[in-house]
């Protein structure tokens, strides 16, 4: 990652190391940092264990490395700079200034548009399902279908969710309520020749999905082996209305006709 920096000086790298990390291709969804918040050893409360070369990480952000080291060893400083950056990233949008950061760059659409078609290109925030470093990628939030989708560039889907945090998108919106995007109503619509599919054809799809996890679930659970014997196994491929009835009649109790007497 330091190919861009091979003609500078030592020097000249660590001077603009945060510049150089934030125009970096695949960086994109990050925001500078300011270095009041960075020096500020309250907001670094327990990274410390968290991070490798946690010092020599620190110092390489805030432009004060001055460490003559080998190639290998400021590799690793340079990988637990970036890994330092993201910890930090995470709890810095979440503050008054860096929310105002990640809002200009949500006007701008930095973070993508949302692929469903009637979203109508509804800009993106990036979140995370995970606050626990290496546990999951990033993913992009979009606020008028409430839903989920991974980036479209590989670079940005290696990015570690933890970087964002599974909050900032929530808090985004109830401090700048007015972002909130207006809900979509529109619904895609399955037609045959400009004609709707019937309501009967999706009620039977549903019920046969439904009938199809009901064999599972009754299969995983071991119930009622003895009276759904039919029902879960269906070997002979018969027809399961053909299972349903036998299970129905397997569980009716036959009640005898009233006696007569006859005088």
């Amino acid at each position: 990652m330091m190919d861009d920096f091979a003609s500078e000086t030592d020097s000249d790298y660590t001077s603009y190391w945060r510049d150089w990390f934030i125009s970096s291709r695949g960086n994109e969804y990050f925001c500078e940092i300011d270095e009041e918040y960075l020096t500020d050893r309250f907001n670094l409360t327990g990274l410390q264990t968290e991070v490798h070369y946690y010092q020599h990480a620190l110092d390489l952000i805030t432009d004060v490395f001055d460490l003559d080291c080998e190639d290998d060893m400021r590799e690793t400083i340079e990988k637990s700079a970036r890994h330092l950056y993201g910890l930090v990233h995470a709890r810095y949008i979440v503050t008054t200034r860096g929310l105002v950061k990640m809002v200009e760059k949500f006007k701008k659409s930095d973070f993508g548009k949302c692929p469903r078609v009637h979203c109508d290109s509804q800009p993106l925030l990036p979140m995370g399902l995970s606050d626990v470093p290496y546990q999951k990628s990033v993913k992009l939030y979009c606020g008028r279908c409430e839903d989920i989708y991974n980036p479209k560039s590989s670079r940005h889907a290696q990015i570690d969710g933890a970087y964002f945090g599974t909050s900032f998108h929530n808090i985004l919106f109830q401090v700048y309520p007015a972002l909130i995007p207006q809900k979509s109503r529109r619904r895609y619509e399955p037609r045959v020749f400009g004609f709707r599919v019937h309501a009967g054809a999706a009620l039977a799809r549903w019920q046969a999905e439904e009938r199809t996890d009901m064999r599972k679930r009754l299969k995983d659970a071991n119930i009622g082996l003895d009276t759904t014997k039919l029902f879960i196994e269906d070997i002979d491929g018969q027809d399961s209305e053909t299972n349903e009835e036998a299970i129905i009649k397997a569980n009716t109790v036959e009640v005898p006709p009233p006696s007569t007497t006859v005088r």
